[in-house]
Formats: C-alpha cells, structure tokens, sequence
C-alpha cells in the first residue's frame, strides 16, 4: 500500500496491526503527556508523601484499628500489586499488624477471583502476607438510603472495620464521569440492589463521561459512600503499558478531583470534523477480558464518528460476554429498538449495558474484531471480521474509497470535542 501509515492496536496481551492510506487518516487520537517522568517509584513516594486534603497515611491510621484496603478485581486495569507495597510501607510505619489488615476484592456483581488470580493481581508477597477476601453482594450491612433512593448496603466486613482505603485506576467512565474515588466500593463492595438502584440513572442525559458535577450517578455513589467512610486514597493513572503515569493520595473526594482534572487535560481530543470510520481499540487485557468490559470503548469512540457511519471494534474478549444478564439481552433481541424499549420497561443490571451498546447500534455500524464466534457477533447485530484491515476494506466498500478514518488506540480514555 504506497503512502501508507502502519497502526498496531493491543489486543489482549498480543498486537494487531493493519495499514490505511494517509490520504484517509483524518486524525490518530491518543491520551496527551502530561508527566514529564514515567518512572513509577518517584510518583507513587511523593503521592503518599504529599497527600492531597490530608494527613500522611502513617499519620492517620492507630495501632488497635482494623484496616481494610480495598482494590479492583480482574477486570480493571488498576496495578495492585505495584500500589500495595506503599500501604504496607505507611502501615508499617505506623506499627499496624499484618494481622489486623484484610484486602478486599472490589467486584461489584463480578465473578470472584480464583487463588492464581489473585496472586498475580496483588503479588505473591501480598498474597501471602495479608488475608484477602472477596466481596460479596449478599452479605451486606444496610446504613440508610440516599437522597436518590439508592439502599446503602455495603460488604459486612468493610462496614466492621476501623479504617477504609480505596485504591483504583482513573480513567473517563461513560456514565459516572470518571472511574476512581468512591466508586471502589460503589458498586465495588455493595449489594445488588444498590448498585442497581444506582446505575438505573446512567439513562439520565446528565449521566456521562468526563461529568461529574449534576452528574446524579456520582453525586449517589459519593452520598452512599459518605455514610460508611473512606479514611485514604491512592488512586493512579495507567498507561496502554499499564505502566503508572500519575499517582493522587488523600482524601477521597479532593485526591480524586484531582486525578479527574488530569484525566480531562490529557484526554478531551480536539478533531477537525466526525469521521466516516472510526478504528477503536481498548488497550488491551484487561479493558478486552470480556465484552462487558469492552463496550467502554464503543462508548468512548462513538461520538468521534459521524451518524450513519462504522466503528471497527478490536477486543479479543477472552471470557465471552462476562455477564449472564447482558448475554441473554444481546441475543434474544430482535432488535437494538426491542432492547431501549425493554430497558425503558425494566432496568436489569447488565441490561443496562446492552440497551447503551443498542443506542449507538441505532446510530452506527458496528463491525468487530474479536476472539468470539462470528455467529455470536452476528446474533448481537454487529459484522465479524479476522482482522481489522479486513474490516477496514469492507468498510471502504461500504461507504466509499474516499472515507475519512479516526485512529483511536485507548478509546475508553478520550472524550471528543469536534470543532
């Protein structure tokens, strides 16, 4: 192909790459560098060291306190194992006993994490040292109701300890605005009902990526969590590397602004015009594990295309759908309408996902490339493809030779502002 750029997207823990004339490459959209240092171990140090809105963990924490550390499961891209090591270092400082720390998995309604999992999420050493629980949804402690109506009802062993610390990634979040802060235990550690009393209002205009004031889901998630607690935060921003790029400690709720501001300077992509096609990857493992997870960057590469065009998907999607209820809407559908009207009728979580993936069905073609069976891409609506340069061709035929693409390599990390 003369003239042409090279693209390699993550897939999974693999590449796939393809090529495109430059003549229709409209725009490569990527997170902007912000830090100027990508060395991990000076980030970290002197986020701790200066927390932001509060004391130094070593501060805040007393010896005689239960300590419970809550971190993402399998299906975040959150670096436990390279953040843990800094709460056990301040704990340490601050003469806490191993024995009176626990871990706990935030899944949400996710599946629990197996023994081999969890050692290679938190690290062997972790692993061993502190006792680690996984959430779960029914066995929760009811502490009131929030203003929106949302049950607080969060994991029992969290509510009886003495002293709470988030850790999480950031990142744009298509509905709570961003990822991080309270969220690692709403929905990380709350029952079923909370976090679907919760997330029922992501079909509220105001419910979107990059929002977080009159944004009604983080304003619940942050109410709900004030009622239990949070004492320290360390959450971080990761690179398509998984390699730690900022770090923000302290307060939940100012550390966590503060990490949101970065994500929104590094992330809000000026472009010229939509384009025709748009390519999108999602960064791979573990943003790809499943198509749950995968559906992040449909939504973060959907408005970067024009109405009537096509998003080419690439998610390997290992585990399949990674949720029962959000397979079972996908393919008893008739259609992307049938799904919005459902959802409008009954909100089910992992309903929700499919009715959102079926709003930019209405407005898009969606082709994919994926690990999955081409039968099941077909049964959701979508066209699989082998490859992405497959999928490019086949949309150049489709909409014409002349097609203006969008590049996007991390979809679930940028937000558009065309013009």
């Amino acid at each position: 192909m003369m003239d042409a750029r090279c693209f390699s997207l993550a897939y999974g823990y693999t590449h796939i790459g393809f090529e495109l004339p430059a003549s229709n490459l409209l725009a490569v959209i990527e997170p902007k560098v912000i830090e100027e240092s990508f060395d991990e171990q000076p980030l970290l140090s002197a986020a701790m060291a200066q927390p932001i809105g509060s004391p130094t963990l070593r501060e805040l924490v007393k010896p005689g306190q239960k300590v419970a550390i809550v971190t993402s499961d399998l299906t975040r891209p959150c670096p436990s194992d390279k953040l843990l090591p800094y709460i056990a270092r301040e704990l340490e400082a601050a003469s806490i006993p191993d024995e009176d720390v626990f871990i706990v998995l935030g899944l949400g309604l996710h599946r629990p994490m197996i023994d081999e999992e969890i050692r290679q999420a938190l690290s062997e050493p972790i692993a061993r040292r502190y006792r680690v629980l996984n959430h779960d949804p029914l066995d929760t402690v009811h502490l009131g109701v929030t203003s929106f109506g949302t049950p607080v009802e969060f994991f029992r062993p969290l509510v009886e300890a003495d002293f709470r610390i988030c850790l999480g990634n950031l990142e744009f979040h298509y509905f709570a605005g961003y990822s991080g802060g309270a969220k690692a235990i709403l929905p990380g550690c709350a029952s079923r009902a909370a976090v679907t009393a919760n997330h029922a209002m992501m079909v509220r205009p105001e419910a979107a990526a990059g929002r977080i004031e009159g944004n009604p889901v983080r304003q619940d998630i942050e109410e709900a969590v004030a009622l239990l607690g949070v004492d320290f935060l360390l959450n971080v921003i990761v690179d398509e590397n998984h390699q730690v790029t900022a770090a923000f400690a302290g307060e939940v709720t100012a550390a966590h602004r503060a990490g949101c501001q970065q994500i929104a300077a590094r992330g809000m992509a000026q472009i010229p015009r939509q384009g025709d096609i748009v390519i999108a990857g999602t960064g791979g493992f573990p943003k790809d594990i499943n198509f749950y997870q995968s559906h992040k960057a449909l939504e973060g590469a959907k408005d970067f295309g024009r109405d009537g065009g096509i998003i080419i998907l690439a998610a390997e999607c290992p585990e399949g759908f990674g949720a029962q209820t959000f397979e079972e809407w996908m393919l008893s559908a008739e259609s992307p309408q049938t799904i919005i009207d459902r959802i409008q009728r009954e909100f089910v979580l992992g309903g929700h996902k499919a009715a959102a993936i079926a709003a930019i069905q209405l407005r898009k073609q969606i082709f994919m490339v994926t690990d999955m069976p081409d039968e099941i891409v077909r049964r959701c609506g979508f066209f699989p493809f082998a490859s992405i340069q497959q999928a490019l061709q086949a949309a150049f035929e489709q909409l014409g030779a002349d097609s203006q693409v969008v590049v996007i390599p991390q979809a679930v990390s940028v937000i558009p502002q065309v013009g």
